[in-house]
């Protein structure tokens, strides 16, 4: 593993341990040459992940981004990160185990929605407001009508 601040490519692990309820391998390492001190996460990746925009772009699967999304959708709200992560994980597996190695953004996104709506309603709603391309009030005030369980929304 290269040192994030010299790039030194000799970097010595100090501390091994799983995390994330035993589905990553976090590692304290440490740069021999700089002193330098940083920490690696190991997952496992079953297979390499394609997602196939609505413009028929093929992109390769980021964990990373995925991650963004719900943070964006969750910035200023109170929802502790472990719950984020399990979440973002276990999109990622249900992903990976499907079969596929093609998986269209819509899926992606849908799974998302359905973990915010467990996870939080205003992040819910601020994902489904971009996701599905709101354009009116009106449009806030079905989904909004969708997460009362029916129930009319009073204005």
């Amino acid at each position: 593993m290269r040192c994030p601040y010299c790039q030194s490519e000799d970097t010595q692990v100090k501390d091994s341990r799983p995390a994330e309820d035993g589905a990553v391998i976090r590692r304290r390492r440490v740069c021999p040459d700089c002193g330098g001190r940083f920490t690696t996460f190991e997952r496992v990746q079953l297979r390499d992940l394609v997602v196939v925009k609505k413009s028929g772009r093929r992109v390769p699967f980021d964990r990373d981004k995925l991650m963004r999304s719900f943070n964006i959708a969750l910035r200023k709200r109170n929802v502790e990160p472990e719950r984020v992560e399990r979440a973002v994980s276990g999109i990622v597996r249900q992903l990976e185990s499907s079969g596929e190695t093609e998986i269209a953004s819509d899926e992606v996104g849908r799974l998302v929605m359905e973990a915010l709506k467990s996870l939080d309603d205003v992040a819910y709603v601020r994902f489904a407001s971009v996701y599905r391309n709101f354009r009116e009030a009106k449009d806030f005030k079905e989904l909004l009508g969708e997460l009362g369980d029916g129930e009319e929304v009073e204005q």
